[in-house]
């Protein structure tokens, strides 16, 4: 199968051994959490190899060397590939409906972050909590990707939807959606919001089939696909920092391009997991709230993260605004003050309503010369 050869030979890096450890799901809540509290450092301890372990996935077509120079590219996925490989953070907002994905572009936001939990949530009305399926989240993105193809969408894949043949077609789907980049995460499949507790992650060669089975998709695709993987881990609040810094090497090794983890509890643990995975570039996820510090995208580039995402900036704003309106509107009678003086059409421009008026004049329509 194409992809396979581009994980090298089967001869050893060095002779030393990587002990496994037991499967996390056999941890209960209780104890997953004074593990996560014991092993709470920002000492990384460097494991090495398994001696019996493939060499390292490299594929020379996508070294970052070769993404450094040039005009940026109307492709999504090598355009990420481009912002990833030059100087600066990337900086992608969470949007998780047409609505949003709209403002954010409208902002100026020059990569956007398909959120699971946004698009759980607007879509189905459900917390983060596995509900959601693949076609959902394909959905969402064809349409997301749609409004400017030019620009990144990096998407949350969850766990694959299951085993290797799913987390392949996943790959697949997503990049003929138009997605620049999905992350692969090591929770169970009844997984949850990587922000609450009680999480409970896979063993280290489940993950790591799984990020192979993405690799191989990716480089699977007709044509030279450089669409991005990104390998996730939630296994920091379950199994300690040691074990997600190993995990994250081992994904890199695999063939993922950046490397998530979920749930960073401070400045200092996010700087030894950067400098650990060096030269892997690092992504930060930031939500108001939730386990990581507020980071601004500032601070973020400072500590030497390469992508920061903010996964429910737009749906709990939405959530705050909408909530507001309604209230108005049932002690008032009136929607005068929510709509703060925008009418349809001004709603219609954030919509692209002068685009399509231009298309349908270009083509020689003539059905909204007067809107």
């Amino acid at each position: 199968m194409p992809g396979l050869d581009l994980f090298g030979s089967s001869t050893p890096a060095n002779g030393a051994t990587i002990v496994e450890l037991p499967q996390a799901h056999a941890l209960p809540a209780a104890a997953a959490e004074e593990t996560r509290e014991s092993r709470t450092s920002s000492e990384v301890t460097t494991i090495p190899r398994n001696p019996t372990a493939p060499a390292p996935y490299y594929n020379p077509r996508l070294d970052p060397k070769n993404f450094l120079e040039g005009p940026l590219s109307w492709n999504p996925a090598t355009r990420l590939r481009q912002m990833l490989a030059r100087p600066g953070i990337v900086v992608a907002p969470g949007i998780c409906d047409g609505i949003s994905a709209r403002c954010a572009l409208e902002a100026g936001f020059d990569c956007l972050y398909q959120s699971g939990a946004a698009t759980t949530a607007s879509r189905l009305g459900q917390p983060d909590l596995a509900i959601a399926t693949l076609n959902d989240f394909v959905q969402s993105a064809q349409m997301v990707c749609s409004l400017d193809p030019t620009v990144p969408v990096i998407a949350d894949a969850d766990t694959g939807f299951g085993g290797p043949a799913m987390v392949a077609r996943t790959v697949t789907q997503y990049a003929r959606a138009g997605v620049a980049a999905l992350h692969i995460e090591d929770q169970v499949q009844t997984k949850r919001c990587g922000h609450l507790l009680g999480k409970q992650v896979v063993s280290r060669e489940e993950f790591l089939t799984r990020i192979r089975a993405a690799v191989i998709a990716r480089d699977s695709i007709p044509g030279g696909s450089d669409f991005v993987i990104i390998g996730r881990t939630d296994s920091a609040q379950v199994l300690g920092m040691e074990e997600a810094i190993t995990r994250l090497k081992l994904a890199a090794d695999a063939g993922a391009d950046v490397c998530f983890i979920e749930g960073v509890r401070s400045a200092e643990l996010l700087t030894a997991t950067i400098e650990a995975l060096a030269p892997k570039p690092v992504l930060v996820n930031v939500i108001s709230g939730g386990l990581t510090p507020s980071f601004t995208t500032q601070q973020a580039e400072a500590l030497g993260a390469k992508i920061i995402i903010f996964s429910l900036v737009s749906c709990v704003a939405a959530v705050h605004g909408i909530r507001a309106a309604m209230q108005s509107l049932k002690k008032t009678g009136t929607d005068f003050s929510s709509a703060r003086g925008m009418d349809p059409k001004a709603f219609f421009e954030v919509m692209g309503l002068s685009d399509i008026i231009k298309l349908d004049a270009q083509a020689g329509g003539k059905a909204f010369e007067v809107v």
